[in-house]
């Protein structure tokens, strides 16, 4: 599908007049002999990977980072699908990084799905660009693990594993006893022997179980989940056993099956509370865009119990769950708003995962839990800003328009211009321009992720940009250009340094 797009109609299609269009013509892009990986290295101790993969999957690991753009853009010339390169850095993050702390330079796996959302929207042959920048991010990740001990994923212990009929049991009662020897062997069985969705109903319950490394753990899960489905489920081994090895990090805790620590606590009160929370289903619910304010408000000063108790209220009451996410969604797009930086991003990138768990599963009362941990959440993300600094005294449902151009086109230039030299004018712009219609959302997308492709530095400038992008519309439309608003604080705009990725790809496209 990447291939059948031609120059003249990707041209026809961007953007015409400004700082964004000044970018530069992607039509170097249109000129994606096939050099093979080494096939006389030492047979390493490695997981194996599917034959038709392993030579693509070693040279991403095996070629250097200033070599590797001539050789993947010579695998696109000699057939090499997008699909197979998306699998193919994936799979070499997932074992050759170690997936702990799940963060860092984990984000080599945590940043692919993200990238592959970027491509989707992006038109023509620019599609290939962020999937470049994921790859040659890989290197870099690559490179710090080798520094903390060189991490590789090893063949699993055939003999040790159980048999098919009691594997489910076997890895539930590893990951509640933080058991990772038992939940790897248990993982792999599981992966060849279940169905995609039997394994992950068991995994998005995990996947929100702590607050361990700020909420990459579901992150983890739901990108791990995204990505097999494009890629494939026969992929699905070495991911299962690195997710659940993810899962199990406790960093320098004890085992937490033993010991009560404030990371562990909503999961442990949020399933109890299940029992005073009828099925979402049971009957009607009425949508509230005066609930998801009132959510809004109260997790402000909430603590993490009094956030998953105020979820309950409102279920209780009949609201429906579309209006409680639009107060996850609103209170994670203010707290950016008030603290912009890493905790920030976080808050938007997790509702995002956790919300898209809850889309997913299957199971009503993991839906509830996944709700009641986020509501947790969000207090806990709201704690640790304040432990970094003082947060701005913003309000996203009071944030007031700010005069923009009548051209949407124009708006959209001066939006950009504006990011980087007053984050909260550009918040104010956007919402100006959207509330103008919803058309105007598309443009405003394209702009910002054609300034991510060539000026994201950072696996967070996809990540973030993804998730708030996506969610937009998982948001209530009475709330939408608010939500979207809030993402300014955190997009690219057009006076930030270029990264370098374009050129690298119009030189390697000159010597292949």
């Amino acid at each position: 599908m990447f291939d059948s797009l031609n120059r003249r109609r990707f041209v026809a299609r961007s953007l015409q007049a400004g700082a964004v269009a000044a970018l530069g013509d992607y039509g170097f892009l249109h000129g994606l002999p096939a050099p093979a990986a080494d096939s006389d290295k030492a047979t390493r101790h490695l997981v194996p990977l599917h034959s038709e993969m392993e030579p693509l999957v070693r040279l991403i690991e095996d070629t250097p980072r200033d070599k590797l753009m001539e050789r993947i853009v010579a695998e696109v010339r000699s057939s090499t699908s997008y699909e197979q390169l998306l699998a193919a850095v994936f799979l070499a993050g997932v074992r050759g990084i170690q997936p702990r702390p799940v963060g860092f330079k984990f984000h080599a796996v945590l940043v692919v799905n993200s990238a592959h959302l970027a491509s989707l929207r992006a038109p023509d042959k620019e599609r290939w660009l962020p999937l470049f920048w994921a790859i040659d991010n890989f290197k870099s990740s690559q490179t710090r693990n080798k520094s903390e001990g060189d991490w590789r994923m090893a063949p699993v212990a055939e003999s040790k594993l159980p048999p098919p009929h009691e594997a489910s049991k076997r890895f539930v009662e590893a990951m509640e006893h933080w058991d990772e020897e038992a939940a790897d062997r248990a993982v792999t069985v599981l992966a060849r022997t279940a169905s995609a969705e039997q394994v992950y109903e068991l995994f998005w319950r995990f996947g929100c179980r702590d607050f361990r490394d700020i909420c990459h753990k579901a992150i983890y899960t739901a990108n791990s989940w995204r990505t097999l489905q494009t890629i494939g489920w026969r992929h699905a081994e070495p991911v299962l056993r690195s997710l659940a090895y993810a899962l199990l990090d406790r960093g320098k805790d004890a085992n937490p099956d033993k010991n009560d620590y404030d990371a562990d606590r909503p999961f442990r009160d949020n399933r109890k509370r299940l029992a005073d929370i009828e099925s979402l289903w049971k009957r009607p619910r009425r949508m509230s865009a005066e609930a998801a304010g009132d959510l809004l408000a109260a997790l402000r000063a909430a603590s993490p119990a009094d956030g998953s108790s105020k979820v309950v209220e409102l279920l209780k009451n009949g609201i429906h769950p579309h209006s409680i996410w639009d107060g996850l969604f609103l209170t994670a797009g203010e707290l950016i708003m008030r603290q912009p930086g890493i905790i920030g991003i976080h808050c938007v990138t997790s509702v995002n995962a956790l919300h898209y768990a809850y889309q997913t599963a299957a199971s009503d009362e993991t839906r509830r839990l996944l709700m009641l941990q986020a509501a947790s959440f969000l207090p806990m993300f709201r704690q640790t800003m304040m432990g970094r600094g003082k947060l701005a005294e913003v309000k996203i449902d009071k944030l007031e328009k700010a005069e923009v151009k009548a051209d949407p086109r124009e708006a959209v230039e001066q939006i950009f211009d504006t990011v980087g030299k007053d984050m909260p004018l550009a918040a104010r712009q956007t919402l100006a321009l959207l509330e103008g219609g919803a058309t105007r959302f598309p443009p405003l997308v394209r702009a910002a992720e054609r300034l991510i492709f060539a000026k994201g530095t950072d696996s967070h400038d996809y990540k973030f940009s993804s998730a708030a992008l996506e969610d937009y519309y998982h948001v209530s439309s009475a709330w939408r250009a608010r939500y979207a608003a809030s993402s300014l604080f955190n997009l690219k705009g057009t006076g930030a340094p270029d990264n370098g990725l374009i050129e690298r790809t119009r030189a390697a496209l000159a010597k292949t």
